[in-house]
C-alpha cells in the first residue's frame, strides 16, 4: 500500500518558515490507529488526512497532533486547502473559490485566492462563535511559562480559556521581552490541568499596535492588509500582535504558527473592545523565537456587541511530496 503525501510550510511565503504540515490527500481506508501512527512519524504539530465527504462538504478532514486527534486547527486547514488546490484537486479556477471541510468542530469554509505572482493565499472562517471558559490565577499562568506574575497583563482579561473551535488558555505578556523569555514549565502545565483547565494549549501574546476598527469589510479578504508584509516577521513596526504557543503535554513544545489560537485571540480581543459594531483586522507574528517566522492575517466582525465571525488567513509553500510505503 502506497500513500501519497505532501508537506508544506504554512503562514509563510518562503520554505523553512511558518508551520510544517503533512497532508495525505487520499486517506480513505486508514484506521484511527494508523492515522495516529503516521502523525507521530511525521512528528509535525499536525498532520491531516483527507477523506470523502459525509455531510455535503467538499471533503472530510481529520487532524492529528503527534499525541491525539483535534476537532479543529488553523494551519492544517490553510495548508490542506493550499495543497489540494496546488495539486489540482479542485479543478481550474480563475481567482477565487471557497471549499468546505467537514471536521469534528463543524463545517470549516476556506476561501482560496490565486495571487498575481502565482502564490496561493487561503483564509478560513472559524467553525464556531467565540466561547469563553475558565480563568486561572496570574501566578499559575505565569508559572506555566516560567515568568513572574509582573510579566502578565490583566487589564483586558485575566488569563482565560477561549475558543472558536479549539480551546486555548490565553495569557497577555507585558512586552516583547517577557514574551521572548517565556519557557514551558511541565510541572505547572500539569497543575493547570489539575486545576480544571480543559486544554493543554497555552497561547501567549503581546500587543504592539492599536486594533483598527472598520479596516476589514464584512466578508472581504485582507490579503495584503493595511501594513506592509515582512515575511521574516522581524520588523516590530509591521505587526499588531506577537505570539507564542506552548503545548508540551500534547507533544508540541512550541508551535510556530497557531491559526486556531490566533483566530480565537482576536475574537477575544474584539469581545473585550468597547466598540459595539465594526470590522477589525490584525497582522500577527509567531514562530520568530523558534527560527520559523510566521505571518498570520486575522480579522473579526462584531454586531451589536456580539462577535459574529472570525477569520484567519495566510500564504503557504510546498516543500516535498512522496509516498509512505
Amino acid at each position: 500500500m502506497r500513500l501519497k503525501y505532501f508537506t508544506c510550510d504554512v503562514f509563510t511565503d518562503r520554505r523553512f518558515g511558518g508551520n510544517q504540515l503533512a497532508v495525505l490527500p487520499e486517506a480513505d481506508g486508514l484506521s484511527d490507529v494508523q492515522m495516529q501512527q503516521i502523525a507521530r512519524e511525521f512528528n509535525f504539530s499536525e498532520t491531516t488526512f483527507v477523506l470523502p465527504p459525509e455531510k455535503g462538504g467538499t471533503c472530510r478532514v481529520r487532524i492529528f497532533t503527534p499525541m491525539s486527534e483535534v476537532p479543529f486547527a488553523g494551519h492544517p486547514n490553510i495548508g490542506t486547502a493550499f495543497v489540494l488546490a496546488a495539486a489540482g484537486r479542485f479543478g481550474e479556477f480563475d481567482t477565487e473559490i471557497t471549499v468546505g471541510f467537514e471536521e469534528e468542530a463543524g463545517l470549516v469554509p476556506v476561501s482560496i485566492h490565486k495571487r498575481a505572482g502565482g502564490g496561493i493565499w487561503c483564509e478560513l472562517t472559524a467553525p464556531e462563535r467565540l466561547s469563553l471558559g475558565a480563568t486561572v490565577s496570574t501566578e499559575l499562568a505565569a508559572s506555566a511559562v516560567s515568568l513572574a506574575p509582573a510579566d502578565i497583563v490583566t487589564s483586558t482579561h485575566a488569563p482565560c480559556v477561549a475558543s472558536v473551535g479549539l480551546p486555548f488558555l490565553f495569557v497577555e505578556c507585558r512586552d516583547r521581552n517577557a514574551l521572548e523569555r517565556a519557557r514551558p514549565n511541565i510541572a505547572a502545565f500539569e497543575a493547570l490541568l489539575t486545576a480544571g483547565i480543559d486544554t493543554p494549549y497555552v497561547h501567549l501574546y503581546t500587543r504592539q499596535g492599536a486594533v483598527t476598527a472598520g479596516a476589514a469589510a464584512a466578508g472581504a479578504p485582507i490579503a495584503g492588509a493595511t501594513k506592509p508584509r515582512d515575511a521574516a516577521a522581524g520588523d516590530p513596526d509591521t505587526f499588531d500582535i506577537r505570539a507564542r504557543m506552548f503545548s508540551p503535554t500534547d507533544g508540541i513544545p512550541e508551535d510556530p504558527a497557531t491559526g486556531s489560537a490566533n483566530c480565537a485571540l482576536v475574537a477575544l480581543l474584539t469581545h473585550n473592545d468597547a466598540a459595539q459594531s465594526g470590522g477589525f483586522s490584525w497582522r500577527i507574528a509567531q514562530g520568530v523565537e523558534m527560527g520559523r517566522p510566521s505571518v498570520l492575517d486575522a480579522r473579526t466582525q462584531k454586531i451589536d456587541g456580539v462577535v459574529v465571525n472570525a477569520w484567519i488567513g495566510g500564504e503557504s509553500v510546498l516543500v516535498s511530496e512522496g509516498h509512505l510505503l
